[in-house]
């Protein structure tokens, strides 16, 4: 079979002129039927650079050494994947196009521009989207091949107690954790303040119409930053990527058809639909923001204050956080947040507020991007090492995944004894 598999290589690539030396480098690892081209390593230690935001340089030592990490770890993949083939393991279109375009848009995100992701990977949008859809694929095909391996196990007490008492110094301290609530209330905008944006909105409109070019006023006047630069443009979206106002109209226009003034939560949009696939569609858009006033601000605050008095005066918070506040989810919690790490908090400001308070005590207002919200810390754990008898639920968990890793090392190289793997990278 392994003759077989290099005649194949020698009549498919030695008939361009490629010599066998060239041909060898150009592989980093043959895992069974399947090879791992140097530039595949390439691409994939790229990835893992832009996304970790990692200062690493090419032909640096941590570079070489984290190449041969990536290495090992696609070698890996390859295993799996013929696992995966022999099993007859597919993988769902739909969540393959929707992991594609969030790996994309994250990458975009984290290097500034399309343009400077190409510099980066040395290739076009197309090219970059190709071989990202390749990798995500085989990363689905490996995460179910794993999933279906290790779904069901479970630790019992006996397996988390000697787990714990073989680990637990070198166990994680707990951090200091808050269980709290909010009530958030939005500062919205006067009608004077709306009626301005609208206005604006209509202004621009008038220029579409006249024959203005969309891209140039959506640079010029859009309110959303990240569009802006790119002349409006939204790229691919599906149903339910964006809010409902939007999409109801975007859905009915026609290729190239630009849109009346469209009200959402975050302004006034004038949409133009480049390209519709299906249920996906193209858009562009031109944001003005409604901008609400000081007054505005300092009435919510003042609201505020009073819903906190009440509360102090007797009031049930868990009432008053369903009346007042502004929380998509306050129906079903009630303005609880949950448990977090004090100092893993996201919104900096709720980290400066808690950080002074005591249990039972309710925050004065204060502002996040968000809007206005305060505070009730219902209780605080101070950082402490982690006991079965106070982290029980934290410590099976660490146990499970013990024992999940060390299953799965026995299994890989189970795998890998009936499989011919070469590795030419050193």
């Amino acid at each position: 079979m392994r003759k077989i598999f290099w005649l194949i290589i020698f009549l498919v690539f030695g008939l361009q002129t490629v010599n066998a030396q060239q041909l060898v480098e150009a592989i980093a690892a043959i895992v069974g039927d399947q090879i791992i081209l140097k530039s595949e390593l390439d691409q994939f230690v790229q990835n893992y650079i832009v996304q970790n935001k990692l200062d690493i340089t090419p032909g640096s030592e941590a570079y070489n050494n984290l190449r041969k990490k990536m290495l090992g770890g696609l070698i890996e993949q390859k295993v799996l994947l013929a696992k995966a083939k022999a099993d007859t393991i597919t993988v769902d279109d739909q969540m393959l196009d929707q992991r594609v375009e969030e790996r994309i848009k994250y990458m975009i995100q984290q290097v500034g521009s399309q343009d400077k992701l190409e510099k980066i990977f040395g290739m076009s949008m197309n090219q970059i989207r190709k071989d990202t859809r390749k990798m995500i694929k085989e990363q689905l095909l490996v995460e179910q091949v794993r999933a279906k391996k290790f779904r069901g196990m479970k630790v019992s007490r006996r397996e988390v107690e000697a787990f714990y008492k073989m680990y637990k110094d070198s166990l994680p301290v707990r951090p200091a954790t808050v269980d709290i609530s909010h009530i958030l209330m939005q500062v919205k905008p006067s009608e004077e303040a709306q009626m301005k944006a609208y206005q604006k909105a209509e202004m621009i409109l008038k220029e579409l119409k006249a024959g203005a070019d969309f891209a140039q006023l959506a640079k010029k006047y859009s309110d959303d930053p990240a569009s802006a630069k790119r002349g409006g443009d939204l790229g691919w979206t599906k149903r339910g990527d964006l809010v409902p106002e939007f999409e109801n109209v975007a859905f009915k226009l026609k290729d190239g058809e630009i849109s009346g003034i469209v009200q959402t939560q975050f302004g006034f949009h004038i949409i133009q639909l480049l390209e519709r696939r299906g249920e996906r569609i193209h858009t562009r858009h031109i944001l003005i923001r409604v901008q609400p006033t000081k007054a505005d601000e300092e009435r919510v605050v003042k609201e505020l204050e009073n819903i906190r008095q009440q509360i102090l005066n007797g009031a049930s918070f868990d009432s008053l956080a369903l009346k007042y506040s502004d929380d998509p989810n306050v129906k079903k919690d009630h303005g609880h947040l949950g448990v977090f790490e004090l100092d893993k908090l996201q919104i900096p400001q709720f980290r400066a507020v808690l950080s002074k308070m005591k249990p039972g005590e309710i925050s004065e207002p204060f502002k996040t991007e968000y809007g206005y919200h305060i505070v009730r810390l219902n209780a605080f754990t101070p950082a402490h090492k982690l006991t079965l008898k106070d982290d029980w639920e934290e410590i099976q968990k660490y146990a499970l995944n013990y024992k999940m890793q060390t299953e799965y090392q026995k299994w890989i190289k189970e795998l890998e004894k009936h499989i011919y793997i070469k590795i030419n990278e050193t």
